[in-house]
Parts: structure tokens; C-alpha cells; sequence
């Protein structure tokens, strides 16, 4: 987000606001004189009773004593990053043994102009001198070592803080120089009952805080498909590219302790529409200026991309955002998962209806539909307190940063407490009413005559938010968490959670459509690209009455947004239907005649409507092509630090040959964002390509790869190595 600058905030503050954690040029004078001493007075140095001057002369920050306690061993950095509210250790060697008049503090400091008042300067005393919030003794003092415990306290600024340590002089206070490789990364704390982002199970500790790759669910709800993402969260660059981010938003220093504007920072920074944050969106298809969304494998790439020029990578769809963000948050040290909704809502008007528009003769009226459904959705959920809000909304809370609507006046959403969407109450920070929408909207279908008059004929209120997924702790199998966003369709529970966000000012749907006794139900087999799409249109008559019917099949290619990308076939048929019995009718959909109007589309939607005399039904599906798999494999013995071998193989079954075909891969941990270009890869084709790594990091550990190109987008494939950890 932009800001003011300094210049035209002079007559604002005293002194212009510190936005910059990474650079600055203010330096912290290594000889400060107390208040009212006069400079002629000054001296540098004095003599203690003793008759040697006390001088610090090393700084030891104890990382292999700290990393572990902190979880923060996984972190490729040469500096120390411990989390708030937990003690870390750190040693100082002075030229002489403490005496017990010896006067010294040890000082953090960040960003420019650092004032104790607010947070951005500690100084942690030792002895009789009153002490900061930050909390400090001395362990063990053994000749002229020192060792200190100092715990920050658990409302501290996140960031990158200096480190000096500071003796008293007589005349004022005498630091020690400057020392880039003492400089401290401080961190929320998810094991910190006192921090905001506390979160009691160690097991989810583990997977929100620290699994460094995940799983992105896509497709549609009756064909959900896994997309592995390596988040990277301790990757070489990444934290130093989230402090970067904060930089460039110019969020204040002194805020930066505060979760709840933080994340809320973060969503408006992912996304470029206002602010010239992190990535750009696109969903046009056409992607010459940048990479298509498809073809990332993870957020590693895009956000050192964006901390080396500062200019917003191209390009992100919804998932894109969703796992940067999860990197960005989990980097930080807050508790955070990507969330998919099924048949996610997006209307325009802000209420709890979809309206989607049919003409006199059953055909979609494309023209006149403003609202959409998503296939699918993706956002984040962090686990944070919220002590803006009442008790009983802490936990986990919905930040989305694909730009959608404005909050605030920056395109972003959340934190939205998930238990005030369940219960309706809307009228809570941040954006409650725009998330319940896009899980709770009644789907309503109007027809529409030749003079615009329009009829609801149907309404659906169990179409939008069927699904909510995310990925299981400890696993890689879906979490159903629908029930921690809705109670089940129809209970008292739910008709007074309607009602609540009702009275709260969310328009719902009250049309009065009786139960009719037709109804048509679409099935569509599972089908890989390339091949003829089978489906099943059966009409059920549960009256006592024969039913003649007019029947329309609308095939579509559609964007996951919904919106219709091709239309490209069109079959009116005729069925008559016995009373008290079903009709079923069979068609088959030739791969030739959707094929060649995919583009970067998998989604193909079939609407059937029917009219009998004044009864007219619909269904819709949605059918998500499935892609071949990559086969990744590996050769050599997996151990830490020894070179190892990776091996990507395709093989082009299809019977058109695939062009410009870009194949990724990475895995955190084990190997950096790599990539290899094929012009074209004939039908039938055999593609191979090996690449070595050396393994950082230990533990269970994925390599995902990923091809793209025009014919055919996300293919991918992935294999899983267990480094075994270290002997102790």
C-alpha cells in the first residue's frame, strides 16, 4: 500500500514514521551522552573503581543452543531467529570480570528512530536498573564470559532487530560497533500460551506452523484434485522476502507486533490491484507477459522474484495467492492453512443470493447473468486471538487475498472469525458478510421472458459451499471442515443462523417455488483429456401424470470461475416420461469436438432443461478433465549434506503434439525452483530429464513436478524421500 512521504507528513508527526525493517540509514551512535551532559564535558571513556574500563568485546548469539528450543533450526540463514515470549541465550566476552558496580544493558533495536515507547528500542538491564518489557538474567558467569537468558516479551514487533550491548560510562553510554552477524530475527510464537497466535496441539504446531509443503485442492466438488505446493517457508531469502513485503507495504514498525493488522497487511500486500504488492491476477488465458498461473510449483520463486525487483510477478490466480500468503504467514511464525470451497459464490450485489438467468427456452442467458459460482475457491485460515472482538471469536480466522472487493479501501478480506460465519453474525471485523456470502448464497435460476420479466423457477440452497476442504494434519488426505462453517441444510440450527445475518442486513431469497413432481439429474463419468465424455441425463416423473418434455443440453468449456470460456455444443431432444418412473437418455460428448477449444481450460459444465407445460427443471455439472501423471523418481543413498539424483519422465499419449511445453521442479529442503524448456514433444514422445541435489534438510521430505503448455496445463507428479536426521 502506498503511503504518504516523509516530506508532506511534516506538520503530521513530530518525526516521520518508521516503515522499513530491511533499510535504513540511521545509525545507532556507538558513544550516546546522558541527557544534559554538554559536549565539551563529553569524554568516551571512564575508568571503573577498579581502574579498567568494562568493554564488551564479542557477542555470541548461542544458534545452536537457541534454533532448536525455538523450532527455527530449518531457517537457511546465518542469523539467529528465535519466536517471542521464550527465552534465548546469548554469550558476551568482556575484557574483565563483572564487577558488581558495572552499569550495562543489552540493546535491540529496529527500524529507523528507535523509541522504547513504542517497542522498536529494548533495553534489557541486569541488576537494581529498572527493566523494559523484555525480560532478561544473567545464567552462569564463568571469568570473562557471560552468559545471558533474555525473553521478549509476547507482544513484541515482529522483525529483524540489531543487537549491541551497552556500558555505562559516567558520561553517557558506550555501545559496541555495529555487527551484522549479531542481528536477531524475532518471530510470533505458537508455543507461546501469551502470544496472540498461541496454538495448544503440538501436532497442529507442527503442520501450520512448520510442514514447509502442502496440498492445493481444486477441480470441482465431485472430482476433487490434489495439487502438491511447496510452500518453502525456511528457504534461503524467504524470510528476509516477508520483512520485505511488510517494507514495501509501509506498514508501520511500531505495528508490526499486532497479528491482527498484520495478516490483514499481508492480504491487501499479495495482490498487486492497488498497492503494487506481490503478484498480478489474471484470468484471460493469455499470459505473454508473464508465466501462467498453472505453472507454478510453489511460492519459493514468486517471492524472492518480488524482494529482487520490487516490481509484482506475473501472474496468480486464487490458489497462487493462497499459497504465497501461506508462506508469508507461516514464515512469520503464524499458524496457517489454505482452504477450498466448493461451488464458492460471487455475486455483485452483495447479498445472499446467486441469480442465474435462462432464457424462454431453457438455453443459459449468458447475456444478462451477472453473478457466478466458482468451481472453487481458495483463501487462508489463521489461527490467531481476537482481542478486537468479543470473547468467543478467537481461533481460526478467514484472510483472503485475492482481489476481489475492497475492505478498507484495499482489495482484501479477514480476518473473519469461521464462528461467526457458522452463527451469522455478520456484523463482526473483517468482511464476515462478503465469506458467509460466497459459502451460504441460495442459488436462485430465473427465467426470463422476451420482455425481461423475470421468473424463479428453481432454488438451490445446498449447491453453494457443498464442500470445504483442506489438508489433514500430519497427512496427505483431505480435512472436510464444511461442519466448522455451516450447520447442516435445513436444521433449526441453520434457519437461525439465516435469520441472524438477515437481521444483520444479508439479503436472503424468498421466492415461493412450489415442489414440482418432474425433476432431471445429470451423471458424468470421470474422463482424462483426449478422451469422449460419457454422461447420463435421467428425467424422474413422480406424479401421476405422463409428462411430454423439450429437453435442452448446453455443453460448455468454462474458466473455475464459472464463466463460460467456449460454447460448443447444443442438443435439443424430446423424452415422454410414465408416470411414477425415470427415463434415462445416454449421449456421448467425441473428444474432437472439445478438444481443440480447451486452451488452458480443464472445466467442461453441462446444463439439461426441461419444459412440460408449465414445469420447467435444470441441472447442471460440472466435469473436471483429469490430466496424465509425470513419474518422478530418485537414485542414490538419501542422506544429509550427499548428492543425490532426480529423474522426471513423460510420455505424450495424447495424439497431438504438445508445444512449449515448460516442466518445473522443487522440493523444500532438498532442491531449488529449477526448470527445463521443450519446444515440442511429438504424440507418443518420451521426454527424460535428471538433475542432482544435495539435501539441507532432514525429515520426510517431496520433490513435485509440474508441466504446462497450451495443449494441456497442470500435470504433475511427485515422489516423497525420508532424510534421516543427524546422530546425536
Amino acid at each position: 500500500m502506498t503511503g504518504p512521504t516523509a516530506e508532506t507528513q511534516k506538520g503530521r508527526y513530530a518525526k516521520p514514521l518508521p516503515t522499513s525493517n530491511l533499510s535504513y540509514s540511521d545509525v545507532v551512535p556507538e558513544f550516546e551522552p546522558f541527557e544534559g551532559v554538554a559536549e565539551s564535558e563529553v569524554t568516551p571513556r571512564a575508568f571503573a573503581p577498579g581502574g579498567v574500563l568494562l568493554e564488551a568485546l564479542k557477542i555470541n548469539m548461542c544458534q545452536d543452543v537457541n534454533k532448536p528450543k525455538h523450532y527455527t533450526t530449518d531457517y537457511y540463514m546465518q542469523n539467529l531467529v528465535v519466536r517471542r515470549g521464550q527465552e534465548f541465550v546469548m554469550q558476551v566476552t568482556f575484557n574483565r570480570p563483572l564487577a558488581p558496580e558495572d552499569d550495562f544493558h543489552i540493546e535491540f533495536t529496529i527500524g529507523s528512530d528507535p523509541s522504547p515507547n513504542k517497542g522498536s528500542l529494548v533495553m534489557v538491564t541486569f541488576g537494581n536498573r529498572g527493566s523494559s518489557s523484555w525480560s532478561g538474567r544473567i545464567l552462569q558467569s564463568q571469568g570473562t564470559s557471560v552468559m545471558f537468558g533474555i525473553t521478549p516479551d509476547a507482544t513484541a514487533i515482529v522483525g529483524k532487530f540489531q543487537v549491541y550491548v551497552a556500558i555505562s560510562t559516567g558520561m553517557g553510554m558506550q555501545r559496541t560497533k555495529r555487527d551484522p552477524t549479531t542481528d536477531l530475527y524475532l518471530l510470533f510464537n505458537a508455543w507461546c500460551p501469551d502470544d496472540h497466535v498461541f496454538l495448544p496441539n503440538e501436532a497442529e504446531r507442527q503442520e501450520y506452523v512448520l510442514n514447509d509443503e502442502g496440498v492445493i485442492y481444486q477441480g470441482s466438488s465431485s472430482s476433487v484434485v490434489d495439487r502438491p505446493w511447496t510452500f518453502g517457508q525456511f528457504e534461503r531469502g524467504i524470510l528476509d522476502a516477508c520483512i520485505f513485503v511488510l517494507d514495501a507495504s509501509q506498514m508501520p514498525i511500531y505495528d508490526r507486533g499486532n497479528v491482527v493488522k498484520l495478516v490483514r497487511v499481508g492480504s491487501a500486500m499479495m495482490n498487486s490491484q492497488d498497492d503494487n504488492g506481490v503478484m498480478v491476477g489474471n484470468w484471460s488465458n493469455d499470459y505473454s507477459m508473464g508465466k501462467p498461473p498453472t505453472s507454478w510449483t510453489g511460492s519459493t520463486k514468486i517471492l524472492l522474484q518480488y524482494a529482487n525487483t520490487g516490481v509484482p510477478v506475473c501472474f496468480a490466480q486464487c490458489w497462487v495467492y493462497a499459497g504465497v500468503f501461506n508462506t508469508f504467514l507461516r514464515c512469520l511464525g503464524i499458524p496457517a492453512r489454505v482452504i477450498t470451497n466448493y461451488n464458492s459464490a460471487h455475486d455483485n450485489t452483495g447479498n445472499l443470493k446467486t441469480d442465474l438467468l435462462f432464457n424462454a427456452d431453457g438455453t443459459p442467458d449468458r447475456r444478462n447473468t451477472r453473478d457466478s459460482i466458482w468451481n472453487y475457491h481458495c483463501w487462508n485460515e489463521v489461527m490467531i486471538k481476537r482481542p478486537d472482538l468479543p470473547p468467543g471469536l478467537e481461533g481460526w480466522q478467514v484472510v483472503d487475498s485475492t482481489p476481489q472487493e475492497t475492505s478498507d479501501g484495499f482489495f482484501r478480506c479477514g480476518p473473519a472469525p469461521v464462528i461467526a460465519i457458522k452463527e451469522g453474525h455478520v456484523c463482526y471485523p473483517f468482511d464476515c458478510g462478503f465469506v458467509f456470502a460466497e459459502v451460504n448464497s441460495d442459488v436462485v435460476f430465473l427465467k426470463r421472458d422476451k420482455y425481461g420479466n423475470l421468473t424463479p423457477f428453481r432454488v438451490d440452497k445446498t449447491y453453494v459451499g457443498e464442500k470445504i476442504l483442506t489438508k489433514a494434519v500430519g497427512s496427505q488426505q483431505q480435512n472436510n471442515i464444511t461442519n466448522t462453517y455451516k450447520y447442516p441444510e435445513g436444521s433449526a440450527e441453520d434457519e437461525a443462523t439465516m435469520a441472524r445475518a438477515e437481521g444483520f442486513g444479508c439479503e436472503r431469497d424468498h421466492s415461493d417455488v412450489p415442489e414440482d413432481d418432474l425433476s432431471v439429474t445429470v451423471i458424468v463419468e470421470p474422463c482424462v483429456i483426449g478422451q469422449d465424455v460419457q454422461l447420463v441425463v435421467t428425467f424422474k416423473n413422480q406424479g401421476k401424470v405422463l409428462r411430454n418434455v423439450t429437453a435442452h443440453l448446453d455443453c460448455d468449456i468454462i474458466f473455475y470461475t464459472g464463466v463460460v470460456a467456449s460454447h460448443f455444443k447444443d442438443i435439443t431432444f424430446d423424452v415422454t416420461v410414465l408416470p411414477y418412473q425415470s427415463y434415462s437418455v445416454p449421449f456421448k460428448i467425441p473428444a474432437y469436438e472439445y478438444q481443440t477449444q480447451l486452451s488452458s481450460q480443464t472445466c467442461l459444465r453441462f446444463i439439461v432443461s426441461g419444459q412440460s407445460d408449465n414445469l420447467h427443471v435444470l441441472d447442471l455439472k460440472v466435469l473436471e478433465l483429469q490430466t496424465p501423471d509425470l513419474k518422478v523418481t530418485l537414485n542414490g543413498e538419501p542422506l544429509l549434506n550427499q548428492e543425490m539424483g532426480v529423474k522426471v519422465e513423460f510420455t505424450n499419449n495424447f495424439s497431438f503434439a504438445l508445444r512449449g511445453v515448460n516442466l518445473s521442479l522443487e522440493g523444500a529442503g532438498l532442491i531449488g525452483p529449477k526448470s527445463k524448456y521443450y519446444r515440442e514433444i511429438p504424440p507418443q514422445a518420451t521426454i527424460t530429464w535428471q538433475e542432482t541435489f544435495i539435501p539441507w534438510l532432514p525429515g520426510l521430505r517431496r520433490i513435485t513436478a509440474l508441466m504446462d503448455c497450451q495443449e494441456v496445463r497442470q500435470v504433475s507428479g511427485f515422489v516423497e524421500v525420508n532424510i534421516p536426521y543427524p546422530a546425536k
